[in-house]
């Protein structure tokens, strides 16, 4: 059984419970109890292992408790193998604290950059850090530290990775999803990115290219990984979120969405995105990978 224990990153500490223990229930009052139960999800699912949370964190302290408790009952309920990847992006506020006070009764690893790498670094970290411990069927589930992406959609994603798709996407583009809160000037770039792609560089079945909250096979995420190497994760800015897509595209993995919840109304603090920077770096990426390749 690999354990969390090895060799960490030079920019970058580790704070860590027993990977071999498995999940472990939750003692602080804060945080609360659910029994495990069963359901249809886990029964009927198909070669869906354990499943490593990757959440990118910078300054996060007003939404991290409650994302983590959510977290922790979805997977209490649904009775699967889990492993948070709280990646601390040399944050200012108590944002590791937290991490380290839930890692000792939360399945939590704690990895914190010494300086700050913005969403491609500290995605990049989570990624490695959990295709270093990830078996081939395990899944890898990213999404936002903020606590705006309700942790329930994640069985939506897993019952579709389970029915036999390689990537799936929360999509605030697929019937019946809603967002809450949104300034206008990030729902008009999700749209303009959305029609610019699906015409210039489309993916079958996906609308939403800019939204981070995504499940991934661990072996198709492996494979890319290896392809690209120190240039998986390699644009700056959000727009980094979308050149994983497009970079995945040219395997042809079966990709979808599942309709999301999109909560900015539950945000804490002030949004890292910079509207009119993000455009601009998603245009610029949309030139180099139609017309320069991958």
């Amino acid at each position: 059984m690999k354990s969390f224990a090895s060799e960490t990153e030079p920019n970058s500490t580790v704070t860590r419970t027993d990977y071999a223990t498995g999940p472990s229930r939750l003692a602080a009052p804060k945080f609360g109890k659910l029994a495990r139960q069963k359901n249809s999800m886990q029964e009927n699912s198909i070669e869906v292992g354990k499943v490593f949370v990757v959440l990118p964190a910078y300054n996060e302290e007003g939404g991290l408790p409650d994302l983590l408790a959510a977290i922790e009952q979805v997977f209490a309920i649904n009775g699967r193998d889990y492993h948070i990847i709280v990646v601390d992006d040399a944050s200012t506020d108590s944002t590791a604290e937290i991490a380290r006070e839930a890692a000792a009764d939360l399945p939590l690893t704690l990895v914190q950059h010494k300086t700050n790498q913005n969403l491609p670094g500290a995605l990049r970290t989570g990624f490695e850090t959990a295709i270093k411990f990830a078996e081939a069927h395990d899944i890898v589930i990213t999404m936002d530290g903020d606590n705006t992406h309700p942790p329930a959609i994640m069985n939506l994603l897993l019952q579709k990775i389970a029915e036999g798709y390689d990537v799936m996407i929360a999509s605030r583009f697929q019937p019946g999803s809603r967002v809450c809160g949104v300034p206008s000037s990030r729902v008009l770039t999700a749209f303009g990115a959305r029609m610019l792609f699906k015409v210039i560089m489309p993916i079958p079945a996906v609308r939403d290219y800019t939204c981070g909250y995504r499940a991934y096979r661990v072996n198709v995420l492996r494979d890319s990984m290896a392809h690209y190497g120190d240039q998986w994760v390699s644009e700056k800015g959000f727009s980094c979120m979308v050149d994983v897509l497009l970079k995945m595209r040219r395997f042809n993995y079966v990709m979808g969405e599942v309709p999301m919840l999109l909560r900015y109304d539950q945000k804490e603090g002030d949004s890292k995105m910079k509207v009119f920077k993000t455009i601009a770096q998603t245009l610029k990426l949309l030139l180099k990978r139609r017309f320069g390749g991958y």
